[in-house]
Parts: C-alpha cells; sequence; structure tokens
C-alpha cells in the first residue's frame, strides 16, 4: 500500500516498509497567538520561515492551517499555500474543516496535496471524498462517526473499514487515504493510549492502510509533554503508524523516529540514524 504525494519538485511515498514520514504541524494558529496574529495582519513570513525551517529539521510534508475565529479562511487558505508552496519544495497538508476553504486552495495547490481531513460521518465523506476524487488529492480520516468518539479499537476499526468502502464507492483507492485512529491525552482518560494503539495495530494488520496520528494529543495537559510523546510515538510507529503529524523541532522527536524506523528494519544497516548523528555533531 503505496500513498504517493507530490510538492512543488519533490515526491514523497508513504507506506509499510518506507521511512516514517513527518507531517510538520507547525503551521496552525490553535494555541499559538504569534501566528494568529501574524494572519489577522496579513504578515506571511512566520508562516514562511515555519515552513522552511520544519523542512530543515525534517518534515516531508507540510500541514497548512489558518483557521482563526473571524478570519474569512476560505480566502486565507489559498494565500498560506501559495506562501509555503513558493518557500519549500515538498507536498502540502491541506487542514481545515471549511469544504469550501479546501476547495479553494486546492485550485492554487501544486502537486498532489493532502486533504485533513474527513471524519465517518456521510455528510463529511459525501463532502471530503467527491472533493478528493476531483482534484486528485488524497485523504486523512478520523475513526469516529455519528456516534462520536468511541473508546473500543474495534468500533473505530468498522469506522475505518467504512471509510475505506465509502472512498472506493467515489472512485478512490485505499492507497488514497490516511487513516487516523485518533489520540486523546491521558491525562483525562487513562486508556486513550492503549485504544489509539490497538486501533492503530488493528487497522495495520487487517486492512493494510498507511495510518497517521497528532501524537501530541496524548500529553496534553501534563508536564514534561515530549517524553510521553516520543514514547508514545515510538509505540505507535511499531503498531503500523507510517506518516505522524508531529513537530520536527521538539526535543527527540527525529531521533525517536530514526530510532523506532532503526528498530523495525526499516533503516538497513543503520544508514539513516547514522547519519542524523553524524551530522547533529558537526553542528
Amino acid at each position: 500500500m503505496i500513498t504517493v504525494l507530490q510538492g512543488k519538485t519533490q515526491k514523497i511515498e508513504i507506506s509499510p516498509d518506507s521511512p516514517t514520514v513527518i507531517i510538520g504541524e507547525r503551521i496552525n494558529p490553535t494555541g499559538r497567538p504569534s501566528l494568529a496574529e501574524a494572519l489577522k495582519k496579513d504578515d506571511w513570513e512566520l508562516i514562511r520561515q515555519e515552513a522552511i525551517s520544519q523542512v530543515e529539521q525534517g518534515a516531508a510534508v507540510i500541514d497548512v492551517n489558518v483557521g482563526v475565529p473571524g478570519l474569512d479562511e476560505i480566502a486565507l487558505l489559498p494565500r498560506a499555500v501559495r506562501v509555503v508552496a513558493e518557500a519549500v519544495d515538498v507536498p502540502l497538508c491541506l487542514d481545515s474543516s471549511n469544504h469550501k476553504a479546501l476547495e479553494a486552495a486546492l485550485k492554487v495547490c501544486p502537486g498532489r496535496p493532502l486533504i485533513n481531513s474527513t471524519t465517518g460521518e456521510e455528510k463529511a465523506l459525501n463532502t471530503i471524498l467527491p472533493l478528493a476524487k476531483a482534484s486528485g488529492a488524497a485523504v486523512i480520516a478520523l475513526c469516529h462517526d455519528e456516534k462520536g468518539i468511541i473508546n473500543d479499537p474495534e468500533t473505530r476499526l468498522k469506522v475505518a473499514e467504512k471509510i475505506a468502502n465509502k472512498a472506493r464507492s467515489y472512485g478512490l483507492q485505499e492507497a488514497d487515504l490516511l487513516i487516523d485512529p485518533l489520540v486523546l491525552s491521558v491525562g483525562a482518560e487513562a486508556k486513550s493510549a492503549i485504544v489509539s494503539l490497538k486501533t492503530t495495530l488493528l487497522i495495520s494488520e487487517k486492512l493494510g492502510l498507511n495510518l497517521t496520528l497528532g501524537a501530541s494529543n496524548v500529553s496534553f495537559g501534563l508536564p514534561t509533554r515530549h517524553l510521553i510523546n516520543n514514547s508514545f510515538l515510538a509505540m505507535a510507529i511499531w503498531c503500523g503508524v507510517n506518516a505522524p503529524l508531529a513537530n520536527p523541532a521538539s526535543k527527540g522527536v527525529v531521533e525517536t523516529i530514526l530510532a523506532a524506523d532503526l528498530l523495525k528494519g526499516k533503516d538497513p544497516y543503520a544508514g539513516r540514524y547514522i547519519r542524523h548523528y553524524r551530522k547533529s555533531q558537526q553542528k
């Protein structure tokens, strides 16, 4: 199962046998007042710099989210996509719950991007899947539907199956999907991480689909978050996640991913791990 994404010049492949792909999550104004303020002022330099720095730090795809209450996302998202596409050559992930904003952004986005995201809800599927088919984009799909987020791996697996079946009905292939098993904070629900990991393993083993998730969600509200995030990320990669949303500048994230890939047999002779180590010693 190979999901192909294309940027301005760079192509990447996401598959169970390929190195883990980092989707850089930093261009998101949620919880980032400086970014929200820049968008309000029509100042695009911070977004440009975030895109460049994330690629330099190891991101192979850049997520672009400009959702700020009170701002016109339909106008802002295409502008942000243009800025990021001019700054970096990697594929983009267009992140919005507004399908009109996504439609506008897809018209100006080079290559083959990701749409982030749909859920298993019929209304969402019937809106986003035709958009993906028409534009040739791939789609992130979250494992919840009209019943909400259910803390049961088998139930989430059934939602993933429903999404895959619906995608096929619209002429999409399973390789056009990245499934998000959903991650909630262990500070609020002690079993949330294990539910996410079991869901990931089920989807990987039974459906063979490529998987993403927002690893940092697991530590929300807790201290020393990077320790929790990195431990969870390594477990998630072992269970089948191969394209996580993450901050490549966060302490230990890149090293954790490289080590997990090495231990999972996706880094022959530790080549990538050693190259990263040597590069870090030169700084």
